[in-house]
């Protein structure tokens, strides 16, 4: 197997980690595993040393398939593969709740009927009418009339 960072060397080493219930595996050659995360001895003896005295040193969370940080994601804003969704899912969806109002994708599907999508309608139907009114075209300003009141309805509730 070709170790999935260099795509050169022959991948000696299987990493494996499992985040949130997740499973990340790796798939590296020595070179590559030493420069995304350090010697294999002195990985170990750190693990060993910080589990007899403390916590040991803060982990930095890495995506184990292109080996970008969060601190890497502040600092540009992109992410290195579509693992880093996962990986760094905890700490995106603020930044996307805030970003875009909701973490949910609803994309461009016929009927929005949620409250944003309603009062988007509403004023396109309202620039018609007044197009309609003035061109003398009644029967279509009839029409978008009662649609605006369907939407009115749908919104403040009564009869609009």
């Amino acid at each position: 197997m070709i170790c999935q960072h260099c795509k050169k060397n022959t991948a000696t080493l299987n990493y494996v980690e499992i985040i949130n219930g997740k499973k990340f595996e790796s798939h590296l050659c020595e070179y590559c595993y030493a420069e995304l995360y350090g010697d294999l001895a002195s990985k170990a003896n750190n693990d060993l040393w910080a589990g007899l005295f403390g916590d040991g040193p803060e982990r930095v969370k890495k995506c184990p398939v292109c080996g970008t940080t969060y601190s890497d994601y502040e600092r540009t804003g992109l992410l290195g593969c579509a693992s880093c969704y996962d990986v760094f899912k905890e700490d995106l969806l603020p930044s996307i709740r805030r970003i875009q109002g909701k973490v949910t994708h609803v994309g461009k599907t016929g009927e929005n009927n949620d409250e944003f999508g309603l009062h988007r309608k509403l004023k396109i139907l309202q620039e018609e009418l007044e197009k309609a009114l003035r061109e003398k075209r009644y029967l279509d300003a009839d029409r978008l009339n009662k649609q605006i009141k369907e939407i009115n309805v749908k919104l403040y509730g009564g009869n609009g």
